[in-house]
């Protein structure tokens, strides 16, 4: 199967690519990324060398149409797997544009690509936050495939809105695209504005850790390679315009997350230091995915506690790669972001 997947250069595309090209020996990649902040050549290093003749990268904008149909029309495209997109919730926040301009435009030109090419597997990957918030009072309740869709930021937004449009191109035209929509990522090339590594990047160098308003928002963590079987599984088997959620069976509090990191690296609590919260800040998220069970199989391999560990041993090996992803920019936005929140 030739694949072309958008936003390889990213935290979960390149764990997806890495993975597909390890375990599928007929497979072929045409891996295009814009490259923005987020997307890291450095994710796929070695990877042409090691898997020849079968990895190929274009850097190209998904929402440039004239330059997606030649790569369409180059490397005879039997599947999509579009991972693009701005995803940083505080970016969207203060900039929504990027947002709309990659997540909407961007998807709708893929999918137009996509049917007028006649792809006959197309994965859309969203996310749980398009369901909007669960009550923190409501432990037993989930988001289902049949949860309403209520976005309550400029990113979840953007994000919901390409769903539909992918609703709307299997509705209107039978094109058999698959959504999938899946909790908190965590583990291996993570962009340290996430929590995960944001948090482990400033207590290794004994800097206060910003937590937003009581620490108590929940969410379902979920280790990136489980989330990426999960893709993969749904690019095989998927039923055509079905939606499936993945999760990790393991909501934690934004503090308790915070609070294994600080023991994993033997440091006190003293670091944390509470700021004010963002706007729309979701309480909880939970998912419910005994559908993808069900229908393809699915099953978290990781323990939350397992796959921390394992991360945070990964950024303690590649200090390296984590100082040459925080660029100037980064800093300057990060420090205006939670400067104006203390």
């Amino acid at each position: 199967m030739r694949i072309l997947i958008t936003g390889g250069c990213g935290f979960i595309g390149s764990n997806f690519i890495h993975m597909l090209l390890r375990e599928d020996p007929h497979v072929f990649i045409c891996n295009v990324d814009k490259l923005t902040y987020a997307g890291n050549p450095a994710n796929l290093a070695g990877v042409r060398e090691n898997y020849p003749g079968r990895y190929v990268f274009v850097k190209a904008d998904i929402a440039d149409e004239a330059a997606m149909r030649r790569i369409f029309l180059e490397h005879t495209i039997d599947a999509v797997v579009n991972f693009a997109a701005e995803s940083h919730v505080d970016r969207s926040i203060a900039d929504p544009s990027p947002f709309i301009h990659t997540n909407v435009r961007g998807a709708q030109v893929l999918l137009s690509l996509a049917r007028e090419q006649r792809i006959e597997r197309y994965v859309h990957v969203s996310t749980d936050e398009v369901y909007g918030s669960l009550s923190l009072d409501e432990p037993d309740t989930a988001f289902t495939e049949q949860t309403p869709l209520a976005p309550n930021s400029p990113y979840s937004a953007s994000k919901a809105s390409a769903d539909l449009f992918c609703r709307a191109w299997y509705e209107t035209y039978a094109f058999p695209v698959v959504i999938t929509r899946c909790s908190n990522n965590y583990g291996p090339y993570q962009f340290p504005e996430k929590l995960i590594p944001f948090m482990y990047s400033r207590v290794v160098r004994n800097e206060p850790l910003p937590v937003y308003g009581d620490g108590k928002n929940v969410r379902d963590w979920i280790h990136v390679l489980d989330h990426c079987q999960g893709v993969y599984l749904a690019l095989s088997k998927g039923r055509p315009g079905a939606v499936y959620n993945f999760g990790g069976g393991a909501e934690r509090s934004n503090l308790e997350v915070v609070r294994s990191i600080l023991r994993f690296c033997g440091k006190s609590e003293d670091l944390i230091a509470f700021v004010k919260d963002r706007p729309g800040h979701d309480r909880r998220y939970a998912m419910d995915y005994s559908l993808a069970a069900r229908e393809l199989g699915f099953s978290p391999r990781y323990t939350f506690e397992a796959g921390l560990e394992a991360a945070l041993h990964w950024y303690g090996d590649n200090g390296a790669w984590l100082e040459g992803v925080v660029s100037g920019a980064y800093l300057t936005f990060m420090r205006d972001w939670y400067g104006d929140r203390t």
